[in-house]
């Protein structure tokens, strides 16, 4: 299905949690936020079931997120029922990656498609200290290395001021794991609103000191907006997701539906359609599937980071669906 600008809509990202086992300092504030209670989630049911409507209006591509989507509770269940619908091309998962490790095979098992993983750093203790957890980066390039081996993996890296000096050691993985590294320019949302962003233009400068021929791919890689680069000298990529400085709302494919039930046509707006109310009071499928229409028809012409006081969204990238 188009939008109301003529945007082909082909990707839900499903958050299935707001919980995490992290309290990351650009997700979460300093205090924390209440998690949603047990009732107030969608059940893995109910997210089969918008899954299906979405297939049903061309909807083919999915994202589990979180939170942390891997402390649900089954969620490797659920990535298997979702990738078996009929219509669905392609399941993948975001995670920081702490609990992948033993959930792997199962999740391979599943019919996973990819996963992406959050790394800002490969220092332990500044890990420990964007984290607010006694967990290590070395843990999570375990598991990145163990993911690479088995399924196409991206580690996701946000730009951030104290981390700049990581941005080589990052990108330097992609010389001798078969992964893609994206950075990623920290959207003034939730607690970042008020923070100064370190921009990916001034990231791609210092990368091409590293790697001269780092050049742009031209040909699509992934579902996503990430410009992607490459230079002979890496088996991965490196990319580039900068809607702050280069939006691509022109081209965004993508709707967002929370743990919650709203679903999201902006990361920008706190805008949606409440799905959660259908679902339980007994609308059947042509009634979710307008609602699903009518989601994708307010989707906005383009988000207004530029004019942070134009920002509805108020809420953590982890109550937001990440």
């Amino acid at each position: 299905m188009r939008d109301s600008f003529g945007r082909e809509i082909r990707y839900l990202r499903l958050s299935i949690t707001d919980r995490c086992n992290l309290r990351c300092r650009y997700c979460m504030p300093d205090e924390g936020v209440p998690p949603t209670a047990h009732d107030d989630l969608l059940r893995y049911e109910e997210l089969l079931r918008v899954a299906a409507a979405a297939v049903s209006l061309g909807i083919d591509r999915f994202k589990v997120t979180g939170g942390e989507p891997l402390v649900r509770r089954d969620c490797t269940d659920f990535i298997r029922a979702l990738k078996a619908l009929p219509g669905v091309k392609q399941v993948t998962l975001t995670t920081n990656g702490l609990l992948l490790p033993p959930l792997l095979d199962e999740l391979c098992a599943a019919g996973l498609d990819g996963v992406n993983i959050s790394l800002d750093t490969l220092d332990n203790a500044q890990y420990q200290r964007l984290t607010r957890r006694a967990r290590t980066a070395d843990e999570v390039l375990d598991a990145v290395r163990l993911c690479a081996a088995r399924l196409p993996t991206k580690i996701n890296a946000v730009l951030l001021p104290e981390t700049a000096d990581q941005m080589i050691p990052l990108a330097e993985l992609t010389q001798t794991l078969s992964v893609d590294v994206r950075f990623i320019e920290r959207m003034p949302l939730g607690a970042a609103q008020t923070d100064q962003m370190a921009s990916a233009d001034h990231a791609l400068a210092r990368l091409r000191v590293r790697w001269p021929q780092l050049e742009p791919i031209t040909e699509p890689r992934g579902n996503g907006p990430a410009r992607y680069f490459h230079a002979p000298a890496l088996r991965g990529c490196i990319g580039m997701i900068d809607a702050v400085s280069h939006s691509f709302c022109d081209r965004c494919n993508r709707l967002r539906l929370t743990c919650t039930g709203l679903l999201k046509p902006c990361l920008c707006y706190d805008e949606g359609v409440e799905l959660r109310p259908l679902l339980r009071g007994g609308a059947d499928d042509e009634t979710l599937r307008d609602a699903i229409r009518a989601a994708i028809l307010q989707k906005p012409a383009a988000h207004c980071f530029q004019q942070r006081e134009n920002i509805t969204e108020h809420k953590s990238m982890n109550q937001i669906g990440g």
